[in-house]
């Protein structure tokens, strides 16, 4: 049985265990902070189980220990507790009681009773997670590993600690669980487990929404997402999730032409872009730069296949996605820039850049430039070196061009000179849509170069332009 070293553990945990004595309770780290510690992985989330009543017991380590943020939850015989090592750092704890579980069918919520270490142990999602470490000052640093998970952790193998399709039947939010440790901590499943997921994929839809986009965009906070992406997709997580994603597989040839895979394609693109940035929300517009391409697919005699429009179409599957996924819509409308956008550097790549194209693509963008040609960047997938090269090429003489034109006119502001409320006060007018039209029509004359991004030349092209709107309704 594996000791841990004195100085592995937090002096913190070792008076909750001097605690624990105190009150005659068995008392052990479990879960994470246990895999964590063998792996020497960072964790300030740490799991502590008592055999008997957790709630006193948590009281006291807050009373003792100078806990704060006490939060209790009576049912569940659980209470959460910050605490502070001197050397260690803040720690976040739950304190719970050794439980055994059982499962109303159409409910992934547990019906609990108080349990033995063995019945507690025996109810985590992995043999990863069952472990438990003494914190009792005898036998204190002992390892309780019942399913093997030191040698799941050495072989990086996710496994269940029981018969996995019983493990997601019970709890099925265990299969996005799995989908993410494997991407996180860079670890295969096992094929048992794996087929379970697959037969056992359409019960995630007895999970609310909520919890399931929690563990997704866990997937794409990840180094490499595509790995947990690629378990969603081949076990039908994905389909059940988020269909409109589901339906970019494959590659359908007419006469012979065939399209690439566009959804291997994203999960290459999302990985690219995750080497260069670590903004999720940015990593989410990648997964959805090509959504709409499946509903725009379109083949020609003669040209192949075409996409026409996919850029504003994607734009309302966004939308669409974020309702249904239930994630906060504070960042859709970055997201739809993205998607909408995408490929408008790509043309300028390719052609002779004109300042007035330099300039709608960056007063389109705005502040979220830098990102756009981020993920520009990251859609090249290409496995020929030397197209990419030239590509990269190209992209970096846009970007030049964008430096040039931003300090040449002041653009990189990315605001016009003029507002609509100067608008309103210079011409008297109330606000509507006639401000609107007057508003746009200055902004493209300054994207376009036909006036100087000027205070002054913007108004003066305001009050021309209204006198010529004017002119035309009395005519």
């Amino acid at each position: 049985m594996l000791k841990a070293k004195h100085d592995d553990i937090p002096e913190i945990l070792y008076r909750i265990g001097d605690l624990a004595d105190q009150a005659g309770l068995p008392c052990y780290l479990v879960g994470g902070y246990v895999r964590d510690l063998i792996m020497q992985r960072p964790c300030t989330d740490i799991d502590i189980m008592v055999i008997g009543e957790p709630v006193p017991f948590a009281k006291a380590i807050a009373e003792q220990l100078g806990g704060r943020n006490f939060v209790l939850f009576e049912r569940f015989r659980t209470a959460q507790i910050e605490l502070d090592d001197p050397e260690a750092g803040t720690f976040k704890l739950e304190i719970v009681g050794a439980r055994k579980e059982s499962y109303n069918p159409e409910s992934r919520k547990p019906i609990t009773s108080i349990g033995t270490l063995e019945d507690d142990l025996s109810r985590r999602d992995f043999t990863i997670n069952a472990l438990a470490l003494r914190l009792n000052r005898e036998q204190r640093g002992e390892l309780v590993d019942l399913y093997d998970g030191q040698r799941h952790i050495r072989e990086k193998l996710l496994k269940t600690p029981l018969d996995p399709e019983q493990t997601f039947s019970d709890d099925p939010l265990r299969m996005m669980r799995a989908a993410r440790f494997a991407c996180q901590l860079d670890f295969r499943l096992d094929e048992a487990t794996l087929e379970a997921m697959e037969a056992m994929s359409s019960r995630i839809q007895i999970v609310s929404r909520e919890r399931v986009s929690h563990e997704f965009l866990k997937i794409m906070a990840a180094p490499k997402p595509s790995i947990g992406l690629k378990i969603l997709h081949s076990t039908g997580l994905l389909k059940e999730i988020i269909p409109e994603l589901d339906v970019m597989a494959g590659i359908e040839q007419v006469d012979g032409l065939g399209h690439k895979d566009t959804l291997f394609h994203t999960f290459q693109v999302v990985d690219n872009l995750a080497e260069h940035s670590d903004k999720l929300w940015l990593r989410v517009s990648a997964l959805f730069h090509d959504i709409a391409k499946p509903v725009t697919k379109r083949f020609h005699l003669g040209s192949g296949w075409t996409f026409h429009g996919h850029e504003a179409v994607g734009v309302k599957l966004v939308r669409r996605i974020f309702r249904a996924m239930k994630w906060p819509m504070e960042p859709m409308e970055y997201v739809q820039k993205m998607v909408r956008l995408h490929h408008r550097p790509i043309p300028l790549s390719k052609d002779e850049i004109t300042d007035s194209a330099v300039r709608r693509l960056m007063f389109d963008a705005g502040q979220d430039l830098d990102d756009l040609m981020t993920l520009c960047r990251a859609d090249v997938t290409s496995k020929n070196p030397r197209k990419v090269q030239r590509i990269m090429k190209n992209f970096n003489n846009v970007e030049a061009k964008i430096a040039e034109v931003g300090e040449k006119d002041l653009l990189a502001k990315w605001r016009p000179p003029v507002s609509g409320t100067d608008i309103m006060e210079m011409l008297n007018l109330p606000q509507g849509k006639l401000v609107g039209i007057i508003k746009s029509r200055m902004e493209n004359a300054i994207i376009d170069g036909d006036i100087p991004y000027d205070r002054q030349a913007a108004l003066d092209f305001v009050s021309a332009v209204y006198r010529e709107m004017v002119e035309k309704r009395e005519a």
